[in-house]
């Protein structure tokens, strides 16, 4: 007989627990053993020992669960006796006669144990007759595990009687005992004194500790059937709860559907949520316990925020500065923290557990203790030298002080801004700002320091609404409110990804602007950026010709290389052959301030145009030095910028191990920031479109931009393009390839830089192709090659030849098609781009065996190991699909032959596809697989990765990631 743990709500896997739930399985399954499980409340004891129990389960052997509880009289022994009670059925026929002595505090076995013994007088020797009783009956079990939850709310009775057991268990028992030790009595020892290990019995303590940033964000997508959580979001969790397993689901469960759900889900969906109620309750009931002196200690730690030390905890409290702890002050700080309320953060520094029992202690006291609290925080902490202005400027604000909120505020910014920590400068404005009891001269010197830090720093929603705000103020003087409109029109432009709005706001601030026209020459600079909006290339010509001009007429160092280096750019972008010395001069000349953070954002743009164009070796230079650059002036919104770059730049050089999770990590570090997210999703779509995952390409593409092409820049936009329209071809869906394809040319054509047509051209022409549109395709060829004519742009080169060879093949000379492939394939190896090379390559073994070379199909073979070590797994199918249907034998696969329990790389393939949720049938088309051959695939999956089902499988997605 088997008794189930009592069925709590629970993540549906255990996770962070690896090495804890392999020493406690281990212990369990090797008898006589005892095993310790210790940790605070919350911390997954119960699940942990659940956990261990299902993977023993069904081996022969008894569960008897108890638990004690926090009874103020308890009955002695009552955990062990309700557990023993439970066994109704079962019992072996012939017990020992001592088993008699527990005929009266078992009355449900009664009728099965023997008659009682004779009474005996003296009470120890009845108690250890009773003990020997609990030991011969488990005993007489046979092979069981005894579990008993929640010691340190055991009676002596109980302690006593399991010490008893413990000491010299039966051989075929196996005893789990919990307890949270900072609550055990006395000396705070599970079992009353130390324990030493009997001879022959296996003893281990399992120490839980709370879960890291990663074991949250997997519980969290566990929690929600998701396949995965962002990490912002698990990031914010983890600060809330401290990683505590209770406190997590809890929150987790308290989410909306929709928020639990959404992969990327920023930290702002934990903002204004209430503690969950369980949670409340069990603060509540910790703090009940506590006297009006520990209770006020808590008070003032709560009001706090942060880990503080006794002095400043009782000056709080006492609403005095700068006094030393008195003993009854350190009295208080005592009790709490042997209540478990107030944790040791370190040297003399305490505080609440984690910031939700910090918020439900905070919400508990009313109104007027509130704010006399946060006052008196004020007080203790203006006393100390330096003054921690973060923290003044937080108190300020809730005790109701505007005037010296505003002055710490602004001062703590100002401090953040030196130590380029531009987030926290932007933070602090943003709260100012939001106060609508400002003055308007306040209200205008504030936005305008908002909007300088805010436009080089990643977080935008709540800075663009502030200022969208304030520039509506036609009060504010004019060159003051297009400074501030100016730095507007660039968050919307490059942080937010509202090109429109971004370019009106930025037009109409170089009006406002024309008695400073250092400022409205940067303005024009950045409307002469071609990557955004859909203008032709004179537009963006026009604009840095009139910014040069008026930069010319303010020679400060500052606004001359921002316009040159945006110039610069531009000319790059377009392949100009002389430009790169002149880049060159221009990054070499970098100096301090904020020179160097305009070097930093040309080092950017040219990495980014470099990248465009096939450079990728001067890509890399400048991605350097712009990483270099953007660290040291704290523009994170530049470095991001960079690391987006980066993205592609391994995407396109063939560096794909860990390019997702990057790529990922990207997009949960940057939420909402177009540029860099549309890189990053971009690189996402690529790789799943060549691993043939088309549902997960075909979104990720359109959210790199296809979904919104007027707010995406362009040179992304038409890779993507050209991307989409690979995936409808792949699967069969010719007409809408040649629309999106279309779609990709008629924005290239209206741009006029074909230069970024590099990705695009091929395909497009492809698709024409196979839609019996020949002349149309010899025309876009015929585009390409006039519009890089004279240019430096490698990459749009070298997809111009692979035209040449898709014409070649829509005229049905292979042979000739052939060769030039293979030309076309070492002017893609040369840039480096092994992708393309190898399927230029792939396109030229097919020509010449559909011209009757069979000797080419060990070039097809090559190219399918190519694919196969890039990742390519779609393409390498593809090519021995080729082979198989030509009957070339093909090549025995590189590796060892047997992998026991571990997924071969077939097998891993198979196993991914399963977890993103597609059927056998999708599989067998990905792989170009039969569907049977796919069901064996998936039941070897399921038996080595030990589930029953393939909703298991997707609950590990992140375990079998490629």
């Amino acid at each position: 007989m088997t008794a189930s743990l009592p069925r709590t709500p629970e993540a549906p896997v255990l996770v962070g627990r690896t090495a804890e739930l392999r020493v406690l399985t281990d212990a369990v399954a090797h008898p006589p053993s005892v095993a310790l499980v210790e940790g605070e409340a919350g911390i997954g004891k119960t699940r942990l020992i659940r956990e261990a129990l299902r993977r023993r389960g069904g081996r022969g052997h008894r569960v008897l669960v108890g638990s004690c509880r926090p009874l103020r009289e308890p009955f002695p022994y009552g955990p062990v006796f309700d557990l023993l009670r439970r066994l109704t059925d079962g019992l072996p026929a012939a017990l020992s006669p001592v088993c008699g002595a527990l005929r009266p505090y078992l009355p449900e076995l009664a009728g099965r144990l023997p008659p009682a013994p004779e009474p005996l007088g003296e009470p120890r020797a009845r108690r250890h007759r009773l003990f020997r009783a609990v030991r011969a009956l488990l005993d007489a079990l046979g092979p069981a595990v005894l579990v008993v939850e929640d010691l340190h709310w055991a009676d002596d009775g109980t302690r006593d009687l399991l010490r008893f057991l413990v000491d010299d268990p039966p051989d075929a028992l196996a005893v789990v005992l919990s307890y949270r030790r900072e609550e055990l009595p006395g000396a705070r020892l599970p079992l009353g004194r130390a324990y030493h290990q009997p001879p022959g019995t296996t003893v281990v303590v399992v120490p839980l500790r709370p879960l890291d940033v990663p074991a949250v964000r997997a519980m969290c997508a566990a929690l929600a059937g998701t396949p995965e959580t962002s990490a912002a979001l698990a990031a914010e969790l983890h600060r809330r709860t401290a990683g505590i397993p209770f406190v997590v689901e809890e929150v987790v469960r308290a989410l909306p559907e929709d928020v639990r759900r959404a992969p990327r889900a920023g930290p702002e969906a934990l903002d204004g949520m209430t503690v969950p109620t369980p949670l409340q309750e069990a603060i509540a009931d910790r703090m009940s316990v506590l006297s009006p002196g520990a209770t006020a200690a808590v008070h003032a730690a709560c009001v706090l925020r942060v880990p503080a030390g006794e002095a400043l905890i009782a000056n709080v409290t006492r609403g005095t500065a700068g006094r030393p702890a008195a003993a009854g002050d350190s009295a208080g700080v005592r009790e709490a923290l042997l209540a478990g309320v107030l944790y040791e953060w370190g040297d003399d520094q305490y505080a609440l557990r984690h910031a939700l029992a910090q918020q439900a202690v905070y919400a508990s006291l009313p109104g007027p203790d509130r704010h006399r609290l946060h006052r008196q925080a004020m007080g203790a902490l203006a006393a100390l030298d330096p003054q921690p202005l973060v923290q003044l400027a937080y108190h300020a604000r809730r005790a109701g002080e505007l005037a010296h909120w505003q002055r710490y505020g602004e001062a703590a910014a100002a401090s953040a801004r030196e130590t380029g920590d531009l987030a926290l400068a932007v933070e602090l404005l943003e709260e100012l700002l939001s106060d609508g009891r400002l003055g308007r001269t306040a209200c205008g010197r504030i936005a305008v320091d908002l909007s300088r830090d805010a436009v080089v720093g990643l977080t935008h929603r709540k800075a663009t609404a502030l200022l969208c705000r304030i520039v509506r103020d036609q009060h504010l003087p004019e060159g003051l409110r297009g400074e501030i409109r100016l730095h507007l029109g660039l968050l919307l432009y490059n942080q937010a990804g509202q090109h429109e709005e971004g370019r009106i706001n930025t037009e109409w601030a170089i009006r406002e602007l024309r008695r400073r026209p250092a400022l409205a020459a940067r303005g024009m600079a950045a409307l002469a950026m071609p990557a955004w909006g859909d203008h032709p290339y004179p537009v963006y010509e026009r604009w840095i010709e009139q910014a040069e001009r008026l930069a010319a007429r303010e020679p400060g160092p500052s606004v001359c290389t921002a316009v040159r280096a945006n110039h610069l750019a531009l000319a790059m972008y377009v392949g100009d052959p002389a430009v790169w010395e002149q880049a060159e001069l221009l990054v070499d000349a970098a100096g301090p301030g904020g020179d160097r953070r305009q070097v930093a954002r040309a080092c950017g743009n040219f990495a980014d145009a470099a990248t465009c164009l096939g450079h990728f070796r001067a890509a890399h230079r400048f991605r350097r030095l712009g990483r270099r650059l953007a660290a040291e002036c704290g523009a994170a919104f530049l470095s991001g910028i960079v690391e987006g770059t980066a993205l592609r730049l391994d995407w396109y050089e063939g560096h794909w191990q860990g390019l997702a999770e990057r790529a990922r990590h990207v997009l949960d570090t940057m939420p909402g920031v177009s540029g860099i997210a549309a890189d990053a999703h971009l690189v996402l779509g690529l790789l799943a479109a060549a691993r043939g995952e088309w549902g997960e390409a075909a979104a990720e593409l359109r959210a790199a931009g296809l979904a919104a092409p007027h707010n995406a820049p362009a040179p992304v936009l038409a890779t993507a393009s050209g991307a989409m329209a690979r995936l409808l071809s792949a699967r069969g869906d010719g007409a809408e390839a040649r629309i999106e394809a279309e779609r990709g040319l008629a924005r290239v054509r209206r741009k006029g830089i074909w230069s970024w047509a590099g990705d695009l051209a091929p395909m497009a022409v492809t698709a024409l192709v196979r839609g019996g549109r020949l002349p149309d395709a010899e025309r876009v060829t015929a585009e390409l090659a006039d519009g890089i004519a004279g240019r430096d742009a490698p990459l749009a080169a070298a997809a111009l030849v692979a035209c040449h060879g898709v014409l070649a093949v829509g005229r049905g000379r292979h042979e000739e098609a052939a060769a030039v492939f293979d030309t076309a394939r070492t002017a893609y190896a040369v840039l480096p781009l092994p992708y393309a090379a190898a399927r230029a390559g792939e396109a030229a073994a097919r020509c010449r065996l559909t011209a009757g070379d069979r000797g080419a199909a060990d070039q097809l073979a090559a190219m399918a190991e190519r694919f196969t070590d890039l990742g390519a797994t779609r393409d390498a199918a593809r090519c021995r699909r080729v082979l198989r249907g030509h009957n070339v034998p093909l090549p025995s696969r590189r590796g060892r032959r047997g992998y026991g329990d571990q997924l071969s790389p077939r097998e891993r393939e198979v196993a991914r596809l399963v977890a993103l949720g597609h059927t056998n049938r999708e599989i067998a088309d990905v792989l170009f697989l039969s569907p049977r051959t796919v069901e064996q695939h998936v039941a070897k999956v399921l038996r080595k990765l030990r589930v029953r089902s393939r909703a298991e499988v997707r609950a590990q997605g992140r375990v079998i990631a490629p």
